[in-house]
């Protein structure tokens, strides 16, 4: 693929509907991966889903069950079709840190990042999803739970019970 530029990306991402989807640019480095990156992966992986309890709002707007929801603050288990994507990737020099990773579905979100970053192969500058937040879900997608603002009453109580037991206020 050609050369994209910053209008261009964003509108392949408008295209597949995630014009709402920040990007920046990026110049592949491509760097080594420790052996070990998996296990250090899989611990900051739980780190990851503990800390969104600072996105309580944002978790409301998924339409998770309580169960979903409990074990996905708890650091047990990540949503069916949820995904933690990599800002920059470990394979360009990316880091494993909380910062680099946000969430989103893996179908058909994640699935379309995919091929909007690969598309870009072999090319100099590489325009990466950046959202702003932990979570992405699209401007027009979010609209509540099926229990609307009780939802996001009850899981922000939830949420808030969790973060003062372990003493994170």
């Amino acid at each position: 693929m050609k050369q994209l530029t910053r209008d261009n990306a964003e509108k392949r991402l408008s295209d597949m509907n995630m014009g709402d989807m920040p990007v920046i640019e990026y110049r592949p480095n491509p760097a080594r991966i420790d052996s070990d990156w998996f296990k250090k992966y899989k611990k900051l992986r739980r780190e990851f889903i503990m800390s969104l309890t600072d996105s309580v709002e944002l978790l409301a707007m998924m339409n998770l069950t309580q169960d979903e929801f409990m074990a996905l603050i708890m650091g047990r288990a990540l949503p069916d079709n949820f995904s933690l994507r990599m800002r920059i990737p470990l394979i360009w020099g990316g880091d494993l840190s909380i910062d680099n990773m946000f969430m989103c579905r893996t179908f058909p979100h994640s699935q379309k990042l995919d091929k909007f970053i690969l598309d870009q192969y072999g090319n100099d500058i590489i325009w990466l999803p950046n959202p702003a937040k932990k979570i992405y879900i699209p401007l027009h997608n979010i609209s509540g739970g099926d229990g609307g603002n009780a939802t996001s009453d009850r899981l922000s109580q939830i949420a808030a019970q969790i973060v003062a037991n372990r003493g994170m206020e």
